[in-house]
């Protein structure tokens, strides 16, 4: 028995398409100017590009919903700012600042002259700053506490001539002040006393209020354009750093892109041109390349148009979506030209067209029914920018895949009633297809062309499609040769595992910013040398506590030593209100376990340190949210901060005497990652789902169509495996990039499972040699033309635009390779014949007749 075809959909569907492809062949001037003109038509909606651009980096690049949001905005309730007690501790969002990092040339202690000195002179410049006529300095615009700009205390106490300053902490005037944000690369004798130091970090707070907006905006410009040419001093390397440059740095991903896509597209046209140039002169096909990689350009000028007519944002992951169009338009191209070197020189172009349609329309189909749902699916993303992209995405491909049967299909066969002429490609001149005696050797080199397979009817087969049927197809079939391919994909899929075991998450900063920007100075420089302490962490209790019963106290505190017990939490640095009051109660020999007296000696304590008011959320004769930091140390790298965060929050869990929250700005982005690894696995899950149905319904064979889905996750697991051994962690970025280029799977073994079932030949060795014959050079073309064009990438000056250059080359090599090496071999193992293709074996086995050449229309 056969096996049970799944052909309901693919066979009237062929038909279908084969009647458009008669149609196109027969009006091909309406197929081709309409899209023109809907393109001119839909490009004014790029004059609103400016108005639609939002990169805001919180916005788009968290998640809607992210725990960590919901956590600032309690904290913005039940903790307002106090902007005349500014502390950079509590902030829970990241402030306005300026910063800036500066390293001794000289010598390992930039705290000694003339190094230090090189400092307190660049502060004067900054505190003179002066941004406007009124003459608005730094400290008309300064975050304030007690009157005063919040200060450098390391300026205070190196300038002071103090000695004996202790590291971390010091005591200062009437308490104790925190250096590890301060010095970096620091060196203390056995009293904690400091040696020396390598690296000076100062701050520059600015006022947050909004009728200070504008004069903080101003003096943050002057202070990047001061430090841009005070970096080199004669004593010290200096690095500096603002609350706008980040944004800033994403912003101008933007105009990077432009650049990079128009070469990416001179690349694709290079290489298109030169794959399709043949020695003859009327079947050349340079100028249906040119016009193939022009159908992409229109699709994406018709979508992106349309989208920015309807208000849609805008965002920088929408530049790599191009890139993508640009690989689906060359491969529904070479397919096209491929199909259409098939049929019969002879025919009327409306047939010719007819059988290019009927086989390769339907390829391309089952791309496109799957690509699209993936991104529209997308849509529903956590990732503001990630839905920015997947609706610009879809529609691309849905205008690429319309632009393909219309606009380029009416170009290929305006290029046939050429070549049915035998008309030169270049001078549209008739000439003649044989060479003669009467004419010059220049002549018959150049001005002779139109000759065809006459066994076949078709046009000659290239040499690497020769290459294929003659040489590849047959040795891959060989059965010492298909051992040879299981053993290298067990190989490879062991490689690919172990890989995946090892793959990080997590994004440094510097990652968003150019190469050579402040930002990446910067960001280098402060881990470097100020990796020993991370970010100062909120601990919140949420809802009212009696915070004066003993026991709920000791429970409260058993569960603050939980987190000061963390490996990443120095347990001495620790900042508590009520620790502070517990102590001054005991100086004013007051009984604190009575409510009453706790409630009513609050308001003289924080006049005695008003700092610990902005800690406590008191009303009537409750408590109903306080808070408490802790410092963490030793976070080195993104994937630390990742599982601090993960720990911080199981000790939340564990602690039974309150609900509790941990906070700190970072944590917006940070949870990101919880998003990225179960968006990515939904992504691939969906295409797979999707692929699968389609294929069932269009492939016409159910163990083609499971060996198709299967090749997308053998696919996902080797990109992700390999991603990890080529230095590239999974964040929301490649995540991004990652879900965009998996689609690309589909089509390498879409296109070969449907030319492997599709084969007359009966024996599914043959069919797969069929199918390479056909699409094997093709897929190469495709791969190639795609790869070379966005290698320009790889020399680009930012991360993001790298990092999608190395998975879109993972995807593109290794799905090159399961559609030309495994699929084949897996095909011919897994595949039985059909019905239709047995009875025809036994017909020929019965005749005892050889099979014909397979005639192609």
């Amino acid at each position: 028995m056969g096996c049970r075809r799944t052909d309901c959909l693919s066979r009237p569907l062929s038909n279908l398409f084969e009647k458009l492809g008669s149609t196109v062949g027969s009006y091909p001037l309406y197929f081709f100017v309409i899209p023109v003109l809907i393109t001119a038509s839909l490009s004014g909606g790029f004059v609103f590009l400016k108005d639609r651009e939002d990169n805001d980096l919180e916005r788009q690049f968290t998640p809607k919903k992210g725990p960590s949001k919901a956590t600032r905005a309690f904290i913005r309730e039940n903790f307002p700012y106090n902007t005349s007690m500014f502390s950079e501790n509590r902030l829970y969002d990241k402030g306005n600042f300026a910063s800036l990092i500066a390293v001794s040339k000289n010598s390992n202690n930039i705290l000694e002259s003339p190094a230090f000195e090189d400092i307190v002179r660049l502060n004067e410049k900054i505190l003179n700053i002066s941004v406007d006529k009124r003459g608005l300095g730094f400290s008309q615009v300064c975050a304030k506490a007690n009157g005063k700009c919040f200060s450098n205390i390391i300026l205070e106490l190196i300038g002071s001539n103090e000695t004996g300053i202790t590291y971390p902490e010091h005591n200062h005037g009437s308490g104790l002040v925190f250096l590890g944000s301060a010095l970096g690369g620091v060196v203390t004798d056995a009293n904690s006393t400091i040696q020396r130091a390598q690296a000076v970090k100062l701050y520059y707070y600015l006022n947050s209020q909004e009728s200070a907006a504008q004069a903080s905006k101003l003096w943050l410009r002057e202070f990047k354009a001061l430090l841009s040419h005070e970096m080199d001093r004669n004593h010290t390397n200096v690095s500096y750093y603002t609350s706008k440059s980040k944004q800033e740095e994403i912003d101008s991903h933007t105009i990077d892109g432009f650049p990079l896509f128009l070469i990416t597209y001179a690349c694709a046209i290079s290489f298109s041109v030169i794959s399709c140039l043949r020695s003859d002169h009327v079947r050349n096909k340079m100028w249906v390349a040119v016009f193939g990689v022009l159908t992409s350009g229109l699709a994406v000028v018709s979508s992106f148009g349309l989208l920015l007519y309807i208000g849609v944002p805008f965002v920088i992951t929408v530049a790599n979506s191009p890139f993508l169009i640009l690989g689906i338009g060359l491969n529904n191209m070479f397919i096209m030209v491929s199909d259409w070197q098939h049929s019969h020189v002879n025919d009327p172009v409306p047939k010719r067209m007819g059988h290019t349609y009927k086989e390769a329309v339907m390829s391309i189909t089952i791309t496109a029914l799957t690509d699209v749902p993936k991104f529209f699916i997308g849509v529903m993303s956590d990732f503001p920018s990630v839905q920015s992209f997947c609706l610009y995405t879809a529609t691309s491909i849905i205008f690429c895949y319309i632009y393909t049967i219309t606009f380029f299909g009416a170009f290929v066969a305006l290029n046939g009633r050429r070549e049915a002429s035998n008309r030169h490609w270049l001078t549209c001149m008739t000439v003649p297809s044989e060479k003669s005696v009467n004419q010059t050797e220049m002549y018959n080199i150049c001005c002779v062309g139109g000759s065809y397979d006459e066994l076949t009817g078709a046009e000659k087969k290239q040499p690497a499609s020769n290459f294929f049927k003659d040489y590849y197809g047959p040795c891959l079939m060989k059965p010492w040769v298909k051992g040879v391919v299981a053993f290298v994909y067990l190989a490879y899929l062991a490689t690919s595992v172990f890989g995946c075991f090892h793959i990080q998450q997590g994004i440094e900063l510097y990652d968003l910013a150019a190469d050579d920007s402040h930002v990446t100075r910067f960001n280098i420089k402060d881990r470097q040398y100020f990796y020993d302490y991370g970010p100062s962490v909120m601990v919140i209790v949420k809802g009212k506590l009696a915070y004066w019963d003993k026991d709920k106290r000791s429970q409260l505190q058993a569960c603050i030593e939980d987190f000061k017990e963390l490996h990443f939490v120095d347990r001495d640095i620790y900042t508590s209100w009520l620790d502070s009051y517990m102590s001054y109660g005991q100086e004013k020999h007051l009984n604190l376990d009575d409510k009453d007296i706790f409630l009513s000696n609050l308001p003289p304590f924080f006049d005695l340190y008003p700092f610990f008011k902005q800690d406590v959320n008191q009303a009537g004769d409750a408590i109903h949210a306080s808070r408490f930091f802790i410092q963490t140390v030793n976070i080195t790298k993104a994937s630390e901060e990742i599982k601090m965060l993960k720990i911080l929050k199981s000790t939340v869990g564990r602690c039974q005497a309150a609900s509790l929250l941990v906070y700190n700005h970072e944590f917006i982005y940070f949870d990101q990652y919880d998003v990225v690894v179960k968006s990515t696995i939904k992504n691939v899950g969906v295409i797979m789902a999707v692929m699968l149905v389609v294929s069932l319904l269009l492939i016409p064979n159910p163990i083609c169509s499971l060996l198709v889905t299967c090749s997308i996750g053998s696919v996902t697991v080797g990109v992700n495996g390999f991603m990890a051994l080529w230095d590239v962690s999974l964040d929301s970025i490649s995540m991004i990039v990652f879900t965009v280029c998996i689609g690309f799977t589909v089509d390498f073994s879409a296109h070969v499972s449907y030319a492997f079932v599709s084969s007359k030949e009966p024996r599914p060795e043959d069919k797969a040699v069929d199918a390479l014959s056909s699409l094997g050079y093709p897929i190469i073309q495709g791969a190639l033309s795609t790869v070379l064009g966005v290698s320009v990438l790889s020399m680009s000056e930012f991360h993001t635009f790298r990092t999608f250059f190395k998975i879109f080359f993972l995807v593109m090599f290794i799905g090159m390779v399961h559609g030309l090496v495994f699929m084949p071999v897996f095909l011919t193992a897994g595949t039985c014949s059909s019905d239709e293709d047995e009875k025809h074996e036994e017909d020929l086995k019965s005749s005892g007749s050889k099979q014909l050449p397979k005639q192609l229309y």
